[in-house]
């Protein structure tokens, strides 16, 4: 793995590694917005909450199966995101810091979606069926003319 990678999985990671632990000790707050949201269970919810993110954090910081991992993440950002930090509605003090927040986990989505697209070097699927693809196209391409040249030789 390139340096850069084994520096920044975990960079990524610590964040819901910490969020996770977290919610895990003291669920009350991701309850609180939970239950705002008109959400029901939201004790489980909260739980729930803390457990993807460090399983998460978890693996894509040591780096197994970091693209599901970063999918996972990304796809919990978006409720937390909009549920936690609805900067539209909250009050003129509240506003500039919900606002900081809102973006700043757009931002760790977009990391996270770089993350989950990132193949660590390795050719990535659509890649190589494409590659396969073509491939075959051409040798089909070749025994085609080769064909037709024996045909009208003989």
């Amino acid at each position: 793995m390139s340096p850069s990678r084994t520096l920044a999985r975990p960079m990524l990671a610590a964040i819901f590694v910490s969020s996770g632990v977290s919610a895990l000790k003291d669920p009350s707050y991701v309850a609180h917005v939970a239950r705002e949201a008109g959400l029901s269970e939201p004790e489980k919810l909260a739980r729930a909450h803390g457990v993807t993110n460090l399983v998460g954090g978890l693996a894509l910081a040591t780096g197994r199966f970091p693209r599901l991992a970063s999918l996972g993440l990304a796809a919990g950002m978006v409720p937390t995101t909009f549920l936690g930090h609805p900067f539209w509605s909250a009050p003129a003090d509240q506003k500039q810091m919900q606002q900081i927040n809102f973006f700043k986990n757009l931002g760790l989505i977009g990391g996270l979606l770089i993350a989950a697209a990132d193949t660590g070097g390795r050719e990535s699927l659509p890649h190589a069926v494409g590659r396969v693809s073509r491939k075959t196209s051409k040798k089909a391409a070749k025994a085609a003319k080769r064909a037709e040249k024996s045909l009208t030789s003989s």
